[in-house]
Parts: C-alpha cells; structure tokens; sequence
C-alpha cells in the first residue's frame, strides 16, 4: 500500500494511474470522461463542499493528465476550477490597530487605498495593490500579511492573481522549477504529463523491432523507494516493456569531464562559469541574470548527454527520462537539444504506470544498475558536481584554481549571483541547484520531506566504478556532442 503526504498528492497519482490504465488497454479515449466518477464516487466529495466541484476539479488533473494545453507552452498550469480557497485579501488592518494621530498607514499608501472610520483604519480591497507599504509603515505591526502560498513559493514572481482572483502563471518570468505545484495546499497547480505519450511509445516498441525504447533513470531514484531495493524498480521498469534501464548518471560523468576540461581552457577569459546540469537554474540566469547568459558552461545536462550516447549506440533507440523534475519536462523542448530525449516522466507518473500495469515492485526479483561511477550518482546531491570537478582535476593533475560556490536551493543561487553581479564573489565557478538538496528535493518527488544525502552517497558507494573516467572507458565519449547553444540575452 502506496504512502502518501497528503490527499492532493493522492487524487494526482489516482488520476494518472487510472489514465495510464487506459491508455495501456487503448480505451482511454472512450473512457477518460469516467476516471471524475471513479475518484469522486459521491454522494460527497472527497476534497471539496460538493460532489460537482471535485469532480470538475478531477476532470481538469485528467486534461493535464493527458497532456494539458498544447497551446500553452509551460509545462506548469493552473487548474482554475480548483483555485478559490485561499485568501482573497492579502493585506487587512488586524485589533492590533490603535487608531493612531500619525495616520502612517494610509499616508504610505500610493493608491488612496486606506481609510479611517472613528479609531480604526481600514483597507478598500478595491483599491488595494498588494504593495506592502501599509504594513512596512504601521508601527504597531497592525497589518496582516497573508501571501498565497504559491506567490511566496515563486522565486522569480512569475505568479499573480487576476481580477478573478485566480491566480496567473507569467510564462516570460517561469522556471519551471514545480516549486508552486508541492506548495499549493488545494492542488490548484499541475504539471503536464507525457504519460501517454510514452505508453503509446511502449505499444510501438512492443510491434516494431526497430523500435528500441530505453529508460534512462536519474540517479536521485536512491531517495524515492523506501520500501524496497533500485534494483527491484529497475525490474519493475523493464516489465513495463522498456528495452533497457540506463543510469543518468552516466551522462553525469560525461558532462563532469566535459565541464571540467571546459573549465580549465575558458576560466581565464570568463573569470566565473556556472553549472548547466539544472535546467531550472540555467532558466534562472537567463531570466533573472541575463548578463551571466555566456558563463553558463556550454555543456549539455546529463539527461541529454545519457541520451546522445544511446542514441548513438542503438540507431533504433528512443529514450524516455523518469526523475524528480518538472523543469526536465520542458527542457527536452528546447529546440538546441531537442529530440536527444523523447519525454519526461517524474517518479510520481512512474509509480502510476508500474501500478496501472498491475506490477509489484515489492515481489519483483533484484536487476543489475551498474553504468556509472560513485561522482556520477552523487550528482542527485547538492555539491555532487563540484565534487567531480575536484576529482577529475586532481586524477588529470589539471593545473588550474578552482575555487566553486555551492549553492543549495534557488534562494543560494541568488545570493552568488548577486554578489558576483557587484564583483565580489569568493570563487570561480558557481554549482547552482534550484531545488533545496539538489535533485533529491525535486518538485515531483514521491515525498517532499528532508532527504538524507547520504541515501545518494551509499548508492554511489555501491558503484563498481569509483573513477568518473573508470566508468567512461569503455564509451567513445569524443564522439558525443555535448555542447550547446545558449541564448543570448
């Protein structure tokens, strides 16, 4: 019996079970309509004041479920219907008021938004802008702050709410990061799933032998499955009908020598390189730090470095990425790497399948995941590639001053930007992750709690491999590109 955090992350893994369900009989398209009665059987509902608003709610989880908006390019989107509970009004005058002479909190207001009747002020909700001045000049601290959880989650702004009072995703500003879906307590935010894409892609494989569908598992799969052993998953994946399951770690060790040799001949002209290995880091910089655009390093993310190699090995080979990231989702579109990867599944879409598909992962027999050394596999971990550019430095003797700035969490990567915007950072090469642990705290992780990096340490540990270059020598990596382009901002 799955564990769950809570009943939005319960009702997303039963609606895309029952849609991958479907799918795997091919009556999804006939059926889709019946999975709203199936989790909200009535006569109450489960999650919401009436039977009709949760299923309309699930009916939305299905449509993203199935693929979303294909208009909208986002990978995150709002399911309208479910976002009304929150706070209408962010700021209000609380008891604490005192009706002051001094009138500070209406004489800070831009929009001749506060009054006063008799002792006490008031805020017009009409009026209001949601600027904080009011509460930044109240002495006595008499303005409640209530900020919706996923406007506080953002970091980039990118959310705010219309005259509906439904919340908006600005597309211009997103990273992608899911940070708003974990911290929607109503589950009003979703992310895209490419689940039926890929079961159509198993359907393929199974009638085609010139169709050869790999999966290529992230390695903070080390911190999802308490319960059981990765190698059991691993069988469990391959009974899905995936021609084999390769390790993304794999594509970590290509891109820490990659990024290490790049390191070493562009620093002097560069003064500061970032990791590229976070699609919604590079996203971060692009947006929020443009001027930092030519310092990312060039290199590919493991994802599509994994991919590149497969394909490059297996002519009939299709690769399908399952981890923690929803970011990984839109990365795969970007049209510098596009079609390296087919899609995206988190570990949430998995876990759907392998259930829909009646598999359990529990009685399944133990395979062999073993193409990646321990630096590889500590990639899941913040500080993981900076440990691998250390290593490969000192196994190559590169005679070069690295000096890098781990950042953990978007909120780090801001800070050493910032400092290094001024010319004032401490280092030479900037290790950003925007989710909080590195990968392991990815957005679609099977639990969102702390993760005990030394899950990720001891599945390195237990990599035959210990050398990045060890586990690459078999591989004709110099005939991978592993290059790409950035935009220019």
């Amino acid at each position: 019996m799955r564990k769950f955090e809570s009943k939005v992350q319960l009702i997303k893994y039963e609606v895309l079970r029952e849609v991958s369900r479907f799918a795997m009989e091919g009556t999804l398209m006939d059926k889709y309509d019946q999975i709203s009665r199936m989790i909200e059987p009535g006569p109450k509902s489960r999650s919401r004041c009436c039977i009709y608003k949760g299923r309309a709610i699930v009916e939305e989880r299905v449509k993203l479920a199935m693929g979303g908006d294909k208009e909208n390019p986002n990978i995150i989107e709002v399911i309208e219907t479910a976002c009304d509970e929150c706070p209408i009004n962010r700021f209000t005058i609380t008891e604490a008021c005192r009706g002051c002479l001094a009138h500070r909190c209406s004489e800070a207001c831009p929009v001749d938004a506060i009054f006063h009747v008799g002792q006490r002020a008031y805020i017009n909700q009409e009026k209001c802008i949601e600027c904080g001045r009011c509460r930044d000049a109240c002495q006595y601290n008499a303005v409640s702050d209530v900020l919706r959880p996923c406007r506080g989650a953002c970091p980039t702004k990118a959310i705010s709410i219309d005259e509906n009072k439904k919340i908006v995703i600005d597309n211009e500003k997103c990273i992608q990061c899911g940070v708003c879906i974990v911290k929607c307590p109503f589950g009003a935010i979703m992310d895209k799933s490419f689940i039926v894409e890929t079961i159509d892609l198993l359907k393929k494989s199974k009638e085609e032998k010139n169709l050869h569908l790999y999966a290529v598992i992230a390695p903070a799969v080390a911190s999802q499955f308490k319960d059981v052993k990765i190698g059991q998953v691993i069988t469990a994946i391959k009974k899905l009908g995936f021609h084999d399951v390769v390790e993304a770690a794999l594509g970590a060790d290509m891109v820490a020598l990659h990024e290490t040799h790049e390191f070493a001949e562009t620093i002097e002209d560069k003064k500061i390189m970032t990791s590229s290995c976070c699609p919604a880091f590079v996203s971060y910089i692009e947006k929020c730090y443009p001027e930092f655009s030519k310092n990312i390093s060039t290199s590919v993310s493991p994802m599509i470095a994994i991919s590149r190699l497969i394909k490059k090995m297996d002519h009939k080979a299709k690769v399908i990425f399952i981890g923690p990231c929803t970011a990984k989702k839109a990365e795969v579109n970007q049209a510098d790497v596009k079609g390296s990867t087919e899609y995206v599944l988190t570990f949430e879409e998995l876990c759907a399948m392998i259930d829909a598909a009646d598999i359990e992962i529990e009685k399944c027999e133990e395979d062999v995941l073993n193409n990646a050394s321990f630096f590889g596999r500590i990639f899941a971990r913040s500080g993981g590639l900076t440990e691998s550019i250390k290593h490969i430095i000192e196994e190559e003797n590169i005679q070069v001053e690295f000096t890098p700035v781990t950042c953990d969490g978007i909120a780090e990567c801001d800070k050493a930007l910032k400092i290094a915007k001024v010319g004032r950072l401490q280092g030479n090469f900037i290790e950003g992750m925007a989710c909080t642990g590195g990968c392991i705290g990815g957005a679609a992780s099977l639990h969102h709690g702390p993760k005990d990096r030394k899950d990720i340490d001891k599945y390195g540990e237990l990599a035959i491999e210990k050398g990045v270059k060890d586990a690459l020598r078999v591989f004709k990596v110099d005939e991978i590109d592993l290059h790409r382009d950035f935009k220019k901002l």
